[in-house]
């Protein structure tokens, strides 16, 4: 049984990520920097790590045989302020560096890594443009050049580990990132708009993503950086009235006035929701096969999985 140290891995995506690790017969070790304040589950153990403050407790180490890194202040958790913007940096770079260090002197049977980057790594698309492919250079905004140097540290452990780099879309799941933006507001009756609704989101649904970092570390001759987003990507129109259609009722289109996103967010929103069309066929030609490829069927899993939950709630809360 081996062992699969995580780092973010109390977030959204390492959450999910640890729950089918545990399933497939793995074990779990989290780096976490809120030793007291997680929400601890038995079948983890927990490590403490602090890359601002260079501490590790290296208690497990010797047990892990790959590491997957998701560490990373959320990019739409707070408005983008220069101090802002330097954690944004510094938890992805730093931390990445301060992890593959720590491995090289203390982990011995670590052979592999697993690192998340982001497709706004490419920048925008342009109308007309074939999508992005892993062998574009990195745009010159801030969060293209944010992925280029995560993914420059990811690679400073190359000597000595097999290393895996996923440059995330959209990811897609019931209780966080973007489709509880996209679908809460439509249990009131509206639909809300982001800019035109026509820029592209490639998205990639929260299964197909843990299983896609579990497929990197699985296969041995799988190493180098890819494209980690569902074939067929969607504007973000086409999204909301995939939802509205799953959700039924009377929806009215609400435009959010970009001025308005502005003054509450700063940068951040154009940033994060900029139109980016990303290829996935390098990974499927790698032999990763999608479970959810559409977004018909994505969309009508996560509400499907969202309305057991709500109903598990409220019969528990009925015992109660």
């Amino acid at each position: 049984m081996h062992t699969i140290g995580i780092t973010g891995g109390t977030g959204f995506i390492g959450h999910h990520l640890s729950d089918l690790l545990l399933k497939e017969g793995y074990k779990v070790i989290v780096f976490t920097r809120d030793m007291h304040k997680v929400a601890r589950r038995e079948s983890i153990k927990y490590t403490y790590w602090n890359p601002d403050e260079k501490k590790f407790d290296l208690s497990y180490f010797d047990d892990i045989v790959a590491v997957i890194n998701l560490a990373g202040a959320g990019l739409a958790d707070k408005r983008w302020t220069q101090k802002r913007k330097d954690e944004i940096v510094q938890s992805r770079v730093q931390s990445t560096r301060f992890l593959i260090e720590k491995l090289r002197e203390h982990a011995p049977n670590c052979k592999t890594l697993v690192s998340a980057s982001a497709i706004n790594y490419y920048g925008i698309d342009k109308p007309g443009i074939v999508p992005f492919h892993e062998d574009r250079p990195a745009a010159n905004d801030f969060l293209g050049t944010v992925c280029k140097l995560w993914e420059e540290a990811a690679h400073t452990g190359d000597d000595f580990l097999r290393t895996v780099i996923l440059r995330f879309g959209i990811v897609l799941g019931k209780d966080d990132g973007a489709f509880p933006r996209f679908a809460d507001p439509q249990n009131m009756g509206l639909i809300p708009i982001i800019g035109n609704g026509r820029q592209v989101m490639s998205w990639i649904h929260i299964h197909d993503l843990c299983n896609i970092l579990i497929w990197a570390i699985t296969n041995d001759t799988i190493r180098g950086i890819f494209n980690a987003v569902a074939p067929h990507p969607v504007t973000q129109r086409r999204l909301l009235k995939t939802i509205s259609k799953e959700k039924s009722g009377l929806k009215i289109p609400f435009h959010v006035p970009n001025a308005l996103l502005a003054a509450l967010f700063g940068e951040m929103p154009k940033a994060v929701m900029q139109s980016v069309c990303v290829s996935a066929d390098k990974i499927q030609a790698a032999g990763f096969e999608f479970k959810y490829p559409r977004i018909e069927a994505s969309v009508k899993s996560i509400l499907k999985h969202a309305a057991i939950d709500k109903h598990n709630l409220l019969n528990t809360q009925t015992e109660e």
